[in-house]
């Protein structure tokens, strides 16, 4: 059975930092990367990395995030840095198997001003 499980996610001032991560289990997967939705938007692609260390960011995140993998632990992490009240969002883990697409239950991440 296939589970993404995100932590790391909170409150935190404009201009500071926080690290997600999202354990994964059940499967290897080819790609792995962190999407976010906010109130009334739809969901966003953030960064996403493959098994062999291929990253692509949104190009509001870069420079600021930045996205990691441990394929021995199949976990991805999400180091994000001087960030703003836009960044404000659920941020959901998502991997990729050749045929199936799995998600993460989501984390709060809020910043205020």
């Amino acid at each position: 059975q296939v589970q993404l499980v995100e932590s790391g996610g909170g409150l935190v001032q404009a201009g500071g930092s926080l690290r997600l991560s999202c354990a994964a289990s059940g499967s290897i997967f080819n790609l792995m990367g962190w999407y976010r939705q906010a109130p009334g938007k739809q969901r966003e692609l953030v960064a996403t990395i493959s098994s062999g260390g291929r990253i692509n960011y949104a190009d509001s995140v870069k420079g600021r995030f930045t996205i990691s993998r441990d394929n021995v632990k199949n976990t991805v992490y999400l180091q994000m840095n001087s960030l703003r009240p836009e960044d404000t969002g659920v941020y959901y883990c998502n991997a990729f198997t050749l045929l199936n697409n799995y998600w993460g239950q989501g984390t709060q991440v809020t910043v205020s001003s």
